[in-house]
C-alpha cells in the first residue's frame, strides 16, 4: 500500500498537469472573448453552458462523481466569464452596474434628531428596538399595520421605520419581506431584542379569575408550553403585545390578561402575574431599521439584496456558487412567492460585505448577469 506522502507526491503531479492545462485553458477563453467583443456577443451564455456541463458528466467513467465534475467545471467557467467580462465590459450589465453604484455615491447621511415609527402603541418590542437603536430621547410615533408604516415613509412622513424581519424561535416576518419588496424601501441598519413574555393583569388579579388572554399571534405561539397548562383560557389575538397590554388596562376587568412584555405593563399600569412565560429562554426578535433612500454608516459590514431567476434548473446554485467564488459569507437566505406569477419566488439574501469595497463591483456584474434582477435593499452594519 502506498504511504500518505507517496500519495501526496501523486497529486502534487497531477497538480503540477492541472494547472498547466487550466493555464492553456484561461489562454484560450481569452480568445473566446476577444472574439465575442468583436462580434457583440454576450459573455454568458447559458444553452452553450450547460452543454458543456451535460457533456463533461458524460465522459465520466465513474457517475458517482457527476455533481463534484459539474460543480468543478462550473467554477472553471464562471472565472472564464469573469476573464472575458474585462474584457467586453458588456453595457447592459455595465449600466446596471453603474445604476447600484450609484445608489452607494449618493447615498444620504444618517438623519439627526429624526421621527420613527414603528407599528402598535408604546411599550411594544418594535418600540423597544426603535429606543435601543436611536436612543431614548429619539421622537418615536406608532402606526396600525406594517403597511401604513412603509406608506408614511415613503410619504415623506417618517425618517425611519422599525419592523420586525425574524424570531429566532418563530422564523421570518414574511410579510415584512413581501412590503420592502413592494415598496423600494432600503435597510439602514437591524436591532435585536430579547423576548421576555409576561402574564400581566389588572392589579390585583390571581391566575384563577382569568378567562381571556390577549396578544399578538407570535405571542401565543412562543408561550404555547405555559397556555397549555391553561387550556381553558380562550386566546384573543390582537396587532401587538402592547396592544394587548393596553385593551387590558382599558378594560376594567380583571378576567383578563396580556401576554407582553415587563416594559408595556408598567407603561398601562399592569401587574406581572408570571414572567419568563415564553417557551424558549433565548428568544429574540430582529427588527429593521428602514428608510425611503440608501445610507451608508460606518463599519457597514452586512449586505442585503433581493433578486429574481430565470425558471431554470441551476440558476439558485449559479448565484450562490459567486458568493462562495468571492469567499462571502452568507448569512441568511429566503425565497418569497412573486404575487400573480405562478411558482415564481423572489429571494432575499444577507450577506458579509461592504459596498465601498472596489471588490464588490466584480460581484456585482456577475449577480446582474446570473439574474432577472437584483436590487441592493441595504449595506448596513451588524446589529447588536
Amino acid at each position: 500500500m502506498s504511504t500518505l506522502e507517496e500519495l501526496r507526491a501523486q497529486i502534487d503531479d497531477i497538480d503540477a498537469q492541472m494547472v498547466a492545462l487550466f493555464e492553456q485553458r484561461m489562454n484560450v477563453t481569452r480568445q473566446v472573448g476577444e472574439y465575442k467583443k468583436e462580434h457583440g456577443m454576450p459573455v454568458l451564455d447559458r444553452g452553450r453552458e450547460a452543454e458543456v456541463l451535460a457533456k463533461k458528466e458524460s465522459m465520466l467513467k465513474n457517475p458517482y462523481l457527476k455533481t463534484e465534475v459539474k460543480d468543478f467545471f462550473s467554477s472553471i467557467m464562471a472565472i472564464s466569464r469573469r476573464q472575458q467580462r474585462a474584457l467586453l465590459a458588456q453595457q447592459s450589465s455595465v449600466e446596471q452596474v453603474r445604476a447600484l453604484q450609484a445608489l452607494v455615491q449618493n447615498a444620504r447621511e444618517p438623519v439627526s434628531m429624526p421621527q420613527v415609527f414603528y407599528q402598535g402603541v408604546a411599550g411594544a418590542y418594535a418600540e423597544e428596538a426603535a429606543a435601543l437603536f436611536f436612543g431614548e430621547a429619539a421622537e418615536r410615533r406608532s402606526a396600525p399595520t406594517w403597511r401604513s408604516l412603509f406608506e408614511l415613509l415613503v410619504a415623506g412622513k417618517a425618517d425611519y421605520i422599525v419592523v420586525p424581519i425574524e424570531n429566532n424561535s418563530t422564523g421570518s416576518i414574511n410579510a415584512v419581506y413581501d412590503l420592502l419588496a413592494e415598496y423600494g424601501a432600503y435597510v439602514v441598519g437591524e436591532q435585536t431584542v430579547k423576548v421576555e413574555h409576561c402574564l400581566c393583569a389588572l392589579p390585583g388579579t390571581v391566575l384563577e379569575d382569568i378567562t381571556d388572554v390577549y396578544s399578538h399571534e407570535q405571542g401565543f405561539f412562543q408561550s404555547e408550553d405555559f397556555l397549555t397548562r391553561h387550556e381553558g383560557w380562550k386566546q384573543n389575538a390582537v396587532l401587538n403585545t402592547a396592544a394587548a397590554a393596553q385593551l387590558v388596562a382599558v378594560s376594567g376587568v380583571k378576567s383578563k390578561a396580556a401576554i407582553c412584555s415587563r416594559r408595556a405593563a408598567q407603561l398601562f399600569g399592569l401587574e406581572v402575574l408570571q414572567e419568563h412565560i415564553n417557551t424558549s429562554a433565548d428568544n429574540y426578535t430582529r427588527f429593521f431599521v428602514v428608510a425611503p433612500t440608501m445610507e451608508l454608516r460606518p463599519e457597514c459590514g452586512k449586505l442585503s439584496l433581493m433578486f429574481t431567476l430565470p425558471h431554470e434548473p441551476g440558476t439558485l446554485n449559479n448565484v450562490l456558487g459567486i458568493l462562495a467564488a468571492h469567499q462571502m459569507n452568507m448569512l441568511r437566505l429566503e425565497s418569497r412567492p412573486m404575487p400573480g406569477e405562478g411558482w415564481e419566488y423572489r429571494f432575499f439574501v444577507d450577506v458579509e460585505g461592504d459596498l465601498r469595497s472596489d471588490a464588490l463591483n466584480t460581484v456585482l456584474f456577475e449577480l446582474v448577469e446570473n439574474t432577472l434582477t437584483l436590487r441592493i435593499l441595504g449595506n448596513y452594519p451588524k446589529g447588536a
